[in-house]
């Protein structure tokens, strides 16, 4: 405990809230709100961030951190953000909706592993990123983490190669160009709530999902599932938000603590997020057949999809991306 901060469960409203409770009269309340879950990634960085800055700052903010969706889904935190409706906010693919460029993120089997998008983004990319986000919704980005890799979990078969998809029905999030994605690789994308995948995989609706480890770990789709193939298909970045007003509202002072403790905590996000990834991954590791998979025959498959990006928006990005993963 320092300067009497103390860390709470306490209830809102009938809803459970996570809170970073200062005794100070002139606190600043902080929401922050996410709509994963409290053992994701993105909560778990919002609890670092939350507690840096009150190492730094102390007394000055009462955060109360809102996983869970207990605000809202994702579109639904990102439209309160630019209303200025909560203070801040924690999310991941939403946010790259905002301009078709950011469909980048989509494009698939494009990182070779976690070093190569550190590399990238220390590279300039995350820069670029930041730039497109708040040129294109208002928002000011504090930080750039992670919302991890995507893999596919199935009952039938493990996904070696491309074939391996042929046929098989996924539950999948994301846009229609992920959908087209795996239509093209001959799997048969299916459009189902992620509250109702688990029921959907039981009655044999679809025969698996594709998702970060954390998404299947949590709703305990090891129970129904046999196989869960580490295809890294998709990277998606999470995004630490404020909202324009919040951020206005803060003294140069505050606002340069906010950023420095962002760009501080970035290498520590990164490793916990892979910490979450492998805890997730040995929890499961009874109950699942996990097998690696060899991402240069689907990244062959699918090179349309690049040429497709780069003929609209240029290859800068990719040509970033592919030198910093040369340079492993």
């Amino acid at each position: 405990m320092i300067n009497n901060k103390i860390l709470s469960l306490s209830g809102i409203a009938g809803i459970g809230l996570l809170a970073l409770s200062v005794h100070a009269d002139a606190a600043q309340k902080v929401r922050i709100a996410t709509h994963v879950s409290a053992e994701s990634p993105l909560a778990k960085q919002v609890e670092m961030f939350a507690a840096r800055v009150e190492e730094r700052l102390p007394g000055e903010f009462t955060f109360e951190l809102y996983p869970n969706g207990q605000l809202g889904k994702e579109s639904a935190l990102i439209d309160h953000l630019q209303l200025g409706t909560i203070e801040m906010a924690n999310v991941a693919s939403g946010v790259l909706k905002v301009d078709d460029k950011l469909g980048f993120f989509d494009l698939p089997w494009l990182f070779e592993d976690r070093e190569n998008v550190q590399r990238a983004m220390a590279a300039g990319l995350e820069e670029a990123l930041v730039d497109e986000v708040e040129d294109n919704m208002s928002a000011k980005v504090i930080g750039v983490y992670e919302n991890g890799f995507r893999h596919i979990i199935n009952s039938s078969h493990p996904i070696v190669t491309p074939a391996d998809l042929d046929g098989m029905k996924i539950r999948i999030s994301g846009g229609d160009f992920r959908q087209q994605i795996f239509a093209s690789l001959g799997a048969v994308p299916a459009k189902i709530a992620w509250g109702e995948t688990f029921t959907a995989m039981q009655t044999g609706v679809v025969d698996g999902a594709e998702a970060a480890t954390y998404g299947f770990y949590g709703q305990k789709m090891y129970e129904v599932q046999d196989y869960l193939s580490l295809t890294r298909h998709v990277y998606t970045p999470s995004f630490l938000l404020a909202s324009p007003g919040f951020w206005d509202s803060l003294t140069e002072e505050e606002q340069s603590v906010f950023t420095e403790v962002a760009d501080e905590m970035r290498d520590d996000a990164y490793a916990q997020a892979a910490e979450i990834e492998q805890s997730n991954l040995n929890a499961m590791r009874d109950s699942l057949k996990i097998n690696d998979v060899n991402l240069k025959p689907f990244r062959e498959q699918v090179q349309s999809v690049y040429d497709d990006y780069t003929d609209q928006f240029g290859s800068e990005w990719l040509e970033l991306v592919r030198k910093t993963a040369e340079s492993s």
